[in-house]
């Protein structure tokens, strides 16, 4: 990693020092979290307790040529997209557009065929990784095409580049469900992406990174949280990195729902404050609404383990519940994880992908874990 830069200790008005986490705390948190992701230039870290927050920055965008990097640099988050698209489900469903329920056929296009042995499969199944469809779409990545026409390094750093929406129907036409939907969970990029086709279209046809910017990002005042793979100045943006090679931007152009928003430490961790305490958020009554939603256990394991509209749930010894979402790209990784009944969040933003030695998600499950003592 570069060497650090200062620390951004707290985002929020400066002159309100009541809304500060102690220095002693963020320091224990942050101790193992800001070295857990060797090979990147930056990490971010956000923390909340009980009211009091914390935002730890150290790096810059990029190895070499990257500015210093802040509280509002945005990086990919991957997977934690999917509990972004959750929400927009339970407020299109706190609005009365549509119903968890609804059988997905219902809200396809027409240019989406789906088999009759998927027909049993409703929104909520694809929110919940219950729908049996399996983690890709049938295909992907579809190897030979991709050999044919690209060399091999873009086909390992952009599987999903050249997958249309069309393809996703196609796909959908052929799939056959691994399990009866809603009787086990199995996690699916592919049901994700197919949930946000079906949101868009049950919004007039509304493309899915518009209707996300319009009826969530902006109301919760995201600024710095969207789909494009490149910022609006003057965002700044981390180059992700890969066993310390620079990758290109993620693209999604398929299942966008799936993985494709971009997020800065300061929106994730105000989302997971506007979720530890839906009341308290100013935002129209169908996102409060859906803020408690999202959060109601839909599913449980055998092992106590459990889902709710994306956000994997973990009963705790005090009963209280433990909620967290990780995300990879080749070149980011991200966690965001919160437990309400302590009024406590950690969030944390790394610029490079899975390799040997990358432990941030572990590690900020733990400075989750260590706040809640």
């Amino acid at each position: 990693m570069t060497p650090p830069a200062d620390d951004a200790p707290v985002d929020g008005p400066p002159e309100d020092a009541s809304h500060r986490l102690d220095p002693a705390t963020v320091r224990e948190a942050t101790r193992s979290l800001l070295s857990s992701a060797p090979g990147a230039s930056t990490v971010a870290v956000g923390l909340h307790r009980r009211g009091r927050r914390a935002l730890v920055v150290r790096g810059r965008t990029a190895h070499h040529g990257g500015v210093l990097a802040d509280s509002s640099t945005r990086f990919e988050i991957g997977s934690i997209t999917k509990t972004f698209t959750a929400l927009l489900l339970a407020e299109q469903a706190a609005r009365g557009v549509l119903d968890h329920h609804d059988p997905l056929a219902r809200r396809l296009p027409a240019a989406a065929v789906l088999p009759a042995r998927c027909t049993a499969i409703t929104l909520a199944h694809l929110a919940t990784h219950t729908s049996g469809l399996p983690h890709t779409p049938p295909g992907l990545p579809r190897l030979l095409p991709l050999l044919l026409r690209h060399p091999v390094p873009r086909l390992m750093v952009e599987p999903y580049a050249d997958f249309t929406t069309a393809d996703v129907f196609r796909a959908l036409a052929r799939s056959r469900p691994r399990s009866t939907p809603g009787t086990r969970m199995r996690y699916s990029n592919f049901g994700v992406g197919v949930l946000g086709h079906a949101l868009a279209h049950a919004a007039g046809g509304t493309p899915f990174d518009t209707l996300l910017t319009t009826r969530i990002l902006q109301p919760l005042g995201l600024r710095e949280t969207d789909c494009a793979a490149r910022p609006s100045p003057p965002s700044t943006q981390v180059t992700g990195y890969w066993r310390r090679r620079p990758q290109p931007p993620f693209r999604f152009p398929g299942l966008p729902a799936a993985g494709a928003v971009r997020a800065s430490a300061r929106d994730l961790l105000a989302l997971t404050e506007a979720l530890l305490d839906p009341a308290s958020a100013e935002v129209p009554r169908p996102l409060r609404a859906a803020l408690r939603d999202v959060v109601r256990p839909r599913f449980r394991r055998r092992c106590g383990n459990g889902v709710a509209l994306a956000w994997h749930v973990r009963p705790r010894p005090d009963g209280s519940r433990l909620y967290f979402h990780g995300g990879v790209t080749f070149g980011c990784t991200a966690f965001a994880g919160f437990v309400p009944h302590h009024g406590t969040a950690v969030v944390a933003l790394a610029n490079t992908g899975t390799a040997r030695g990358n432990a941030l998600v572990q590690e900020a499950y733990n400075a989750l874990l260590g706040l809640l003592d």
